[in-house]
């Protein structure tokens, strides 16, 4: 595909089958440290913790250099070899037990490219239907988009810098977390997830040019609705994220909630006030 084209929705679907194993929810739940003696098989998985099913196990040798292994489905080459998640809207229709079967099935909607500030891109999305024990209706409905960018250090330099001034926004409730190297070695080893920028040191600054690693945008979509649940005291129906900056890791981030009815805004701040993954939940 061209840059110059627009690829629509794909009628080819890829299926994925998986158990929601109780040792995934535990190594979840020890990653955001909770009790994992609360959680056992037959309880339905917390909203949002499917994130640990359907790891894509690429062979070593057909991993993009970045360390990518896929997306659930094939995409077309744009020919831009830089590639982070930008944003996701979840719909929780359904349970999963823990300890059941599960199933996914992803197709493509579509690959756009653009011109950004920091040069060509590309936006593919995807969407995800997940079932558990009635296959006639799922569970989870997902929509996630990836944007591809130019490997130019010039497009990293620019990615990494801020574009205005920080403007931190009062909020009646605020969070603090410090994602450390052991947290995103944990979040990507329970996702089967290889992406170089969050765990390579030496990739993530000297070839993609960002100034540490990077945290994963999925984890600070989880952090901000473990915030909502905490909070709220109940699951979220609806979990729609947007990552607009980056977050680095050993660097403190302010999970600020306003509180709405029925949907809260949610935002992911680093240490300067500056909002990096924003979100609404119902």
């Amino acid at each position: 595909m061209s840059l110059g084209e627009t690829a629509h929705a794909s009628d080819q679907v890829q299926r994925m089958d998986d158990v929601c194993a109780l040792s995934m929810v535990h190594r979840i739940a020890a990653m955001l440290d909770l009790d994992t003696g609360k959680y056992a098989e037959g309880d339905a998985l917390p909203h949002g913790w499917h994130v640990g099913l359907f790891g894509i196990h690429t062979r070593d040798s057909e991993l993009r250099p970045d360390g990518v292994a896929g997306f659930g489905v094939q995409l077309p080459d744009v020919g831009l070899p830089r590639v982070v998640m930008g944003g996701r809207r979840t719909q929780f229709l359904g349970e999963i037990p823990i300890g059941a079967p599960v199933t996914r099935f992803t197709r493509v909607e579509s690959v756009t490219p653009k011109e950004g500030r920091t040069g060509r891109i590309a936006i593919a999305s995807v969407v995800h239907h997940i079932f558990a024990s009635d296959p006639a209706n799922p569970v989870i409905i997902e929509h996630q988009d990836y944007v591809f960018r130019e490997a130019a250090d010039k497009a990293a330099s620019a990615s990494a810098a801020p574009t205005a001034a920080p403007q931190p926004t009062e909020a009646p409730i605020v969070h603090e977390r410090t994602p450390n190297e052991i947290m995103l070695f944990r979040y990507c080893a329970i996702q089967a997830n290889p992406h170089r920028i969050h765990y390579d040191y030496p990739y993530a600054t000297g070839v993609e040019g960002y100034r540490a690693l990077i945290v994963n945008g999925g984890l600070a979509a989880l952090l901000l609705t473990e915030t909502f649940r905490a909070e709220a005291g109940r699951e979220p129906a609806v979990v729609s994220s947007r990552n607009n900056g980056l977050l680095y890791c050993n660097e403190v981030i302010r999970l600020k909630a306003q509180p709405g009815d029925p949907a809260w805004r949610l935002w992911a701040e680093d240490e300067t006030g500056r909002r990096a993954v924003e979100a609404t939940i119902e």
